[in-house]
């Protein structure tokens, strides 16, 4: 635990310390009238400092929470930071199935067995490689099976964890209704619920598109003004999700295919591809806060006629 810091008034303002932060404001949140989380990238002055230790740390935190002057990190309640830690650990199952079949791919390569590189993770063509390509040494068949087993079982967890998040009573509805956004699945659902957690707190489209980290700095002095490439201060888990949905979901929607259309003119493929999740975001971020399916325009137009 870096610094705590408790003003007269019982309030008590929390330095973020990494993974420990969720257990530490758990566990004061009973105590005290109001438990608040500082951001470390706003508190730069306090670790800047010639003369630095807990005591100073806390003592300024201690000010900046009496005057009103904390810069406050958002805390999801304990229930959607539990269901958020499962669905973290399924891209964890993810990455470790791709190591596996990498690996699979790479034994065959080294001892120059040809194989159908579409077709190769696929059951029945693997059994059938092993069993009847004569290609395939004695050394690498134990391996091979092995990793083959082994992204198996991680395969049957993620669906499990998967599975289990869906039928949840807390996010059901809420994933129900977010799938019905063109481009979203099961997948991008449970992110977007998890990581944005209640969608009141942005006040805009442009709050929501800056969290996500689909847009860039802006560094602006007198009439100067430079945009710098997508920002690093994001939510690296939910971004990475909807810039894979955004690849896929002009093939399912031709107002979002318009959308790419129109950026890939400009002559950024990239770029189009951000437009698109940038008009997922607000697609999902009108879904939550009317807490109704999503409905296409011309729908509504065409029921208000």
């Amino acid at each position: 635990m870096r610094t705590i810091a408790t003003s007269t008034y019982i309030d008590t303002a929390i330095q973020i310390c990494v993974i420990f932060t969720g257990w530490i404001y758990d566990h004061l949140l009973p105590h005290a009238a109001q438990v608040k989380v500082a951001h470390p990238l706003m508190l730069r002055a306090i670790a800047a400092a010639k003369k630095k230790n807990d005591r100073i740390d806390a003592g300024k935190i201690a000010d900046c929470l009496r005057c009103d002057f904390l810069p406050e990190c958002h805390m999801a309640p304990i229930e959607i930071r539990d269901r958020r830690r499962t669905l973290r650990y399924r891209q964890l199952l993810v990455r470790q199935m791709v190591q596996m079949k990498n690996r699979i791919s790479g034994l065959l390569m080294e001892t120059g067995v040809e194989y159908n590189k579409r077709r190769l993770h696929k059951v029945g063509y693997f059994g059938e490689l092993l069993s009847t390509n004569e290609e395939v040494k004695e050394s690498i068949r134990p391996l091979l099976k092995l990793s083959r087993e082994t992204i198996v079982r991680l395969q049957k967890t993620e669906y499990a964890l998967v599975s289990s998040l869906q039928r949840d009573p807390l996010l059901a509805e809420r994933i129900r209704r977010l799938r019905t956004v063109p481009g979203v699945g099961p997948i991008t659902a449970l992110t977007w619920a998890l990581e944005m957690g209640d969608v009141s707190r942005f006040r805009s489209i442009k709050q929501a598109i800056s969290y996500c980290g689909l847009c860039g700095d802006e560094k602006s002095s007198a009439d100067k003004v430079m945009r710098t490439p997508l920002s690093k201060q994001r939510n690296k888990h939910i971004q990475r999700v909807l810039v894979e949905a955004a690849k896929l979901a002009p093939r399912e929607d031709h107002k979002l295919a318009l959308v790419y259309q129109t950026e890939k003119q400009k002559g950024n493929a990239n770029r189009a591809t951000l437009a698109v999740a940038r008009k997922i975001v607000a697609y999902l971020l009108a879904v939550d806060r009317r807490g109704r399916n999503f409905v296409p325009a011309e729908e509504c137009n065409h029921t208000a006629a």
